[in-house]
């Protein structure tokens, strides 16, 4: 039996199945590495409703389009659709993927400080070859997650970012994935990997958009390693075109010490699911978590979120927001797990929801696994719509109904927006907000 009729035999779509490229040009771990990738593949079941992870969101659509490999093409679209993707904080310390294939002519690392590599897997050198068969796949669930190995099996590139120890990184650093409309359906296999060095300090941001109309397919997987001492700030962005499905996966560790802040910006994709899993290693682990989904229309934004807590005196934070207008579907699934000897760990979680229309939905379970008996815990959920007496409140002052509602709601998003580090990327998340939110209540008001 052949790897694409296995593969269908096993329950994987003839859409998905069909995507098996050969990849040269392999070293022999990676080569290892990839059939390990493939058995893993077909042992697997693709999600359905009847998941309990996945009862909330139906892959059905995905498992009716045919999707054709994505291959290295050059971007042709003005520069001004690129120009505005450009952070003017790192416009010289950027890595962009076109379709999940390195673009070297839309790259540009010449102000990347000593002691900071980035670069992608095909173009590196035998250092950082040593660096990716240490870390690749050793930290994402290969063995348990089936789109984590079929990235694993179809990535061509790989982002790869180290910061040498105790270097501070004061220029963000800027990773860009473009997924571009087809006449047929694409799918792409973006994949990171980055290491920050023993108490070393960067601030970071992932970013994938679409430049077009088109159905794409894109499957990403980060993992992120945070050693001793360390900090690291991640930003990451999904704004794909509304026929896009995203799903993607991000893995962090983290070691004795280390502080790791995350925002997670989802405004795009007709159906997109994120997968975070944060695991304190070290004793002294403090991670950030927080979250922003803003969608309408039809759109599916799925969250899931394991924070681990495997050693004691850690700390985490997170705070999950969703602003969902017209028939649009929210999910947030938060786990946290404290581990039976991670004594003294404090960890507090929050998911607050906000409907724009009586069509709207949120499904929001947050979880504890406490198996310690000396912790501080602490979660809840909240859905529910503006508060009128606010709404009174701002228009006994002056504003209409609608500048009020705006106003409002915009407020809602910004607690999230403005822990955004840099200023370029805050200042356009405002706009395109606000804009979405006063077409939402200008919509309402002309229903």
């Amino acid at each position: 039996m052949s790897a694409v009729q296995q593969l269908k035999h096993e329950g994987l779509p003839d859409g998905l199945a069909r995507c098996w490229p050969d990849i040269a040009h392999d070293s022999a771990w990676l080569k290892e590495l990839r059939t390990r990738a493939v058995d893993r593949v077909a042992k697997l079941h693709f999600p359905t409703a009847r998941d309990e992870e996945w009862r909330f969101t139906d892959l059905g659509a995905l498992r009716e389009l045919n999707f054709e490999p994505a291959a290295a093409q050059k971007l042709h679209a003005p520069f001004a659709d690129f120009e505005r993707l450009i952070f003017p904080e790192a416009a010289a310390t950027r890595l962009v993927f076109v379709n999940g294939h390195y673009a070297p002519e839309f790259s540009d690392t010449h102000e990347v400080p000593q002691g900071v590599t980035l670069t992608h897997l095909s173009g590196q050198g035998a250092v950082q070859d040593v660096l990716a068969a240490r870390h690749l796949a050793q930290h994402a669930d290969m063995h348990n997650e089936v789109f984590t190995a079929l990235n694993t099996r179809l990535f061509s590139d790989v982002a790869l970012l180290f910061i040498a120890p105790d270097v501070v990184c004061e220029q963000p650093l800027h990773l860009l994935f473009i997924s571009t409309a087809q006449q047929t359906p694409l799918l792409s296999s973006p994949r990171c990997l980055i290491i920050g060095g023993r108490d070393s300090a960067c601030t970071l941001v992932e970013e994938y958009v679409s430049l077009g109309e088109g159905v794409t397919f894109t499957n990403a997987v980060s993992e992120i390693v945070v050693e001793e001492g360390a900090r690291m700030q991640h930003v990451r962005v999904q704004d794909e075109g509304h026929a896009a499905f995203h799903i993607a996966s991000s893995t962090v560790t983290l070691a004795r010490d280390a502080r790791y802040q995350a925002i997670n910006v989802t405004l795009g994709a007709r159906l997109s699911r994120h997968t975070l899993g944060v695991v304190h290693h070290g004793p002294g682990t403090e991670c950030a978590v927080d979250g922003l989904a803003l969608i309408s229309g039809r759109q599916l934004a799925d969250t899931h979120s394991v924070i681990d807590h495997a050693a004691p005196h850690g700390k985490s934070t997170q705070l999950n927001k969703c602003i969902v207008d017209e028939s649009a579907h929210a999910v947030f699934n938060g786990k946290i797990v404290v581990r039976r000897d991670a004594q003294l760990n404090d960890a507090r979680q929050q998911s607050r929801n906000l409907l724009l229309s009586a069509r709207a939905r949120v499904n929001a379970k947050p979880e504890l696994l406490i198996q310690a008996d000396d912790v501080k815990c602490a979660h809840g959920a909240t859905v529910g719509q503006l508060d009128e007496e606010q709404i009174f409140y701002l228009k006994c002052r002056g504003l209409s109904d609608a500048a009020a509602r705006n106003l409002l709601t915009y407020a809602f998003a910004a607690e999230v927006v403005e822990k955004i580090p840099l200023v370029s990327l805050k200042t356009r998340l405002r706009a395109v907000i606000l804009d979405r939110v006063v077409h939402a209540h200008a919509s309402a008001e002309a229903a």
